[in-house]
């Protein structure tokens, strides 16, 4: 029975990620936001925000792992309550306690559960739709993402400052209990599995599984995880780093509000994940897996225009907008790798693998960068009014993982063509 992509339970997986994901941005922005207000300090500001990814990295393979073992539809549900419920107590504590230490357990534990509730989603989705829709179901979740990453912080913002933080933490609670309450009608097949062993026997025998799966079953897959390691660790790791150096310290000495234009560049990127996202749905049939080499080629490409601006022009706004233009356009193309390779991994993996390779995955390709931007932090400093020297080494260095992947993915066999799902 061929199944259309927006069946019921698809779009209320649509509808949820909607409502979940700009709850999750607002949040994210306004906590900081709050701290950074408070004590004025930028150092505080970005521990805490660091020390907020570590448990996003730790728990993300821990709910690949339970997503493989429960119904998603339950995990889901569980997690946007159990959100609510942190931002609640939050709410409740933060005139009663030591505001830093709760600001940052609470940012924790969102990105604690957030890592580990996007495997959940990532696992139903060839369960809801077939897989000649695939492509088109990610690039909508990941639409939806970038969506929300780029009007999240724009809506949060303008209602913290119209209305105050306290409704900002009112209307996150309510995105997330609304969504919460519209997964409970979502139906996604599931089968229960016999648990083997006690909690931590399982846990171990689930992570080498993912593993041995990744290396040695689809060795393609751990090949291609090398890859987006590399990228992250040379080019993902510069933009993180150089784009608000550049602009706030290098370029800020044009009498021009530097936060401001950062805040612009920060939306140019998530509009070139938004576009990149309709881009992968539109043209879905035309981008196979074959051709990702090119992505990442053209990824590293836009990196030489911003390496080389610097060394041409002196004016920084020039600069500016090269840069961010360059951004823009790598968000674009990186964004449709990323709904490839999803949609791969969701092929080729089986149900009872597939939350956990998704999650070992993204764990293993996270770990990339913080690297990078230790890295990348201290390149800066020491090529001080040579910056451009930093970001044409980066563009070359991905340039070459980029020809090396070009090779892997092009050794894909095409994927089979299916009827649907019955």
């Amino acid at each position: 029975m061929n199944q259309k992509m927006f069946s019921k339970d698809f779009t209320l997986v649509v509808i949820g990620q909607i409502v979940s994901l700009f709850g999750n941005a607002a949040v994210r922005f306004a906590l900081p936001l709050y701290l950074l207000n408070l004590t004025g300090s930028s150092a505080l500001y970005g521990t805490v925000t660091a020390c907020a990814l570590i448990p996003a990295i730790l728990l993300s393979p821990v709910g690949g792992m339970i997503a493989d073992r429960v119904n998603k539809r339950n995990m889901m549900v569980i997690l946007d309550f159990l959100t609510a419920a942190v931002i609640l107590l939050f709410t409740l504590l933060m005139n009663m306690a030591d505001l830093v230490l709760l600001l940052t357990a609470a940012l924790m534990i969102l990105y604690g559960i957030a890592g580990a509730y996007q495997p959940s989603v990532q696992a139903s989705i060839p369960l809801l739709v077939s897989q000649d829709h695939l492509m088109a179901a990610n690039s909508v979740i990941n639409t939806i993402s970038s969506l929300a990453s780029l009007l999240g912080p724009v809506l949060g913002g303008i209602w913290y400052s119209a209305y105050g933080f306290n409704s900002v933490l009112l209307v996150c609670i309510l995105c997330f209990l609304g969504s919460a309450v519209m997964e409970l009608f979502i139906h996604i097949p599931f089968k229960r599995r016999e648990a083997e062993g006690g909690i931590r026997d399982m846990a171990k025998a689930d992570f080498a599984g993912s593993i041995h799966f990744i290396r040695k079953e689809k060795p393609v897959l751990g090949k291609g995880l090398l890859v987006i390691c590399g990228i992250n660790l040379f080019l993902s790791a510069m933009i993180v780093v150089g784009l608000p150096y550049m602009i706030t310290v290098v370029w800020n000495s044009e009498g021009v509000d530097a936060n401001r234009l950062y805040g612009f560049a920060e939306g140019a990127l998530a509009a070139g994940g938004l576009a990149g996202g309709i881009c992968a749905g539109i043209f879905a049939d035309r981008l196979p897996i074959q051709k990702s080499g090119y992505l990442l080629m053209a990824c590293a490409a836009c990196t030489f225009p911003m390496g080389i601006a610097p060394a041409v022009f002196s004016e920084g706004m020039v600069n500016y907008c090269i840069m961010t233009f360059g951004c823009f356009l790598i968000m674009i193309f990186s964004t449709i790798f990323t709904v490839q390779m999803m949609s791969f991994v969701q092929r080729e993996t089986p149900q009872t693998l597939l939350g956990k390779v998704i999650a070992v995955m993204i764990t293993v390709s996270m770990c990339a960068q913080p690297l990078g931007n230790a890295l990348y932090g201290v390149l800066f400093e020491i090529c001080k009014n040579k910056e451009y020297v930093v970001i044409l080494l980066s563009g070359g260095v991905s340039l070459a993982i980029a020809a090396g992947a070009k090779g892997l993915f092009a050794t894909i066999a095409p994927a089979q063509k299916t009827g649907g799902r019955d």
